[in-house]
């Protein structure tokens, strides 16, 4: 075989290169080949309806994200394998391994709509699995199968997601067909195949922000077998009898985000002649980010962001695909306009040799967290020094980070309290010189 295969290293933030056709797509763009292509919402006669049930589904996977897309052909085996190998990959990418979302894509034309999303008692869940061809399995002791299975080891490492929940997420349609487990396993009746013509696709999810960026980006790889036309599909939140609110998905639609000039310049590190303004838009279109206007009066570069793009969040990151369409290795090399020698400061300095004294009389370093929790730092010292001038996050993530820290004592206590099953002959000797 003398065919030629090309290895592409892909961010890890591309969602849209992560199949053949997200590929290609970029490429013929890139050459001018194509331009950047829009997609639509076509609405449908009677438009299909999921209902979330979040009286139960709140307490395991909260969110829902549909669409649909008709006149999908899957006879050319390529269009197939891509299919799957694209949600395999965000499975492992945006998806975090299926905990943050997982995608289920269904023969629209094998369910009868309306659509509900509930969670149900695991043992009341009774269908065929994908993996089966007859066999029924209740949830529960479906996902002890694909713990100890061997031809099931590649779904053991999602099992875990549910398996203590007394209540599994399920999806079935108005006869009450099992669509999937999700984030487990969809159904055997509604499998992709490769005759389907009509794809129905549900991403459920703990974040939503996420879904819809997955749910966008497959979308937005395979409509181009559907003229890029794709249909909604209303999403309907129940929670006690009462609708609390109704999402419409896809969201296909375009950004716009400006960048000054003067700051891409900056960024990429080129001249006003080197990168002149209808330079910088001509780049900007070659990287999807079309269509690119520079205003004059403004001095800046204004793109539409298509659904594809979901990287693009800040205008340095338009600054930074120009200078990828400009290539990085077309920048002219300069000297910097100053030069100078970095060193450290007195007091840096004098901390470096503080620790080298103390580490040659037998102290362990430790390096601690500069957030602590308020009482660890007050309640549990027996003192209020301080507390009322201690700086405390409006916000913390955690409770583990709620204040900044006004003595170095917590962190070593904790770090003490995880090394204390060491087995020290003459004890632990730690030390730690940093801020507060």
């Amino acid at each position: 075989d003398q065919s030629v295969e090309y290895a592409i290293d892909v961010p890890a933030n591309r969602y849209d290169l992560l199949c053949m056709e997200g590929m290609a797509r970029a490429l013929r763009i890139f050459l001018g080949l194509e331009k950047t292509p829009a997609f639509t919402l076509v609405e449908p006669a009677k438009r299909l309806k999921m209902t979330v049930e979040s009286d139960s589904t709140d307490a395991i996977r909260p969110f829902c994200v549909c669409a649909v897309l008709r006149g999908v052909s899957f006879e050319d085996p390529r269009v197939y394998n891509s299919f799957i190998d694209l949600q395999d990959k965000l499975h492992q990418n945006i998806c975090r391994r299926r905990t943050l979302v997982a995608i289920g894509t269904h023969d629209l034309d094998t369910l009868a709509p309306q659509f509900t999303y509930r969670a149900e008692p695991r043992d009341s869940i009774d269908f065929v699995p994908l993996t089966e061809t007859e066999k029924s399995w209740t949830g529960r002791k479906l996902l002890d199968h694909y713990r100890t299975a061997p031809e099931c080891k590649h779904l053991k490492p999602y099992t875990g997601i549910i398996y203590d929940a007394p209540n599994y997420p399920v999806i079935r349609d108005a006869k009450g067909t099992v669509l999937s487990l999700p984030p487990i396993i969809n159904g055997r009746h509604s499998r992709i195949q490769p005759s389907t013509k009509n794809v129905f696709i549900e991403c459920t999810a703990t974040d939503e922000t996420k879904a819809n960026v997955v749910c966008s980006t497959v979308c937005a790889m395979f409509a181009e077998y559907c003229g890029f036309r794709v249909e909604p599909v209303d999403v309907e939140y129940v929670k006690n009898g009462s609708v609390t609110r109704v999402e419409t998905t896809p969201q296909l639609a375009a950004r716009t985000m400006t960048a000054p000039l003067r700051d891409v310049r900056g960024v990429v590190g080129l001249t006003d002649n080197e990168l002149t303004p209808d330079a910088a838009c001509a780049l900007a279109e070659k990287m999807q980010l079309a269509p690119a206007r520079y205003d004059s009066t403004k001095d800046e570069v204004s793109v539409s962001v298509p659904v594809t793009r979901s990287d693009i969040l800040h205008a340095v990151d338009v600054a930074e695909d120009i200078g990828i369409a400009y290539g990085y290795n077309n920048i002219p090399e300069t000297l910097p306009r100053t030069t100078t020698t970095g060193r450290p400061t007195r007091l840096n300095g004098f901390s470096d040799l503080l620790r080298d004294e103390v580490a040659r009389a037998g102290y362990v370093e430790v390096l601690t967290h500069g957030l602590c929790r308020l009482d660890e730092q007050f309640d549990k010292l027996r003192h209020d020094d301080g507390k009322d001038k201690a700086v405390v996050l409006s916000n913390p993530a955690s409770e583990e980070f709620e204040i900044v820290r006004t003595s170095l004592l917590v962190g070593a206590l904790k770090t003490l309290e995880c090394a204390k099953a060491h087995s020290v002959k003459e004890g632990l000797k730690l030390f730690e010189v940093n801020d507060v």
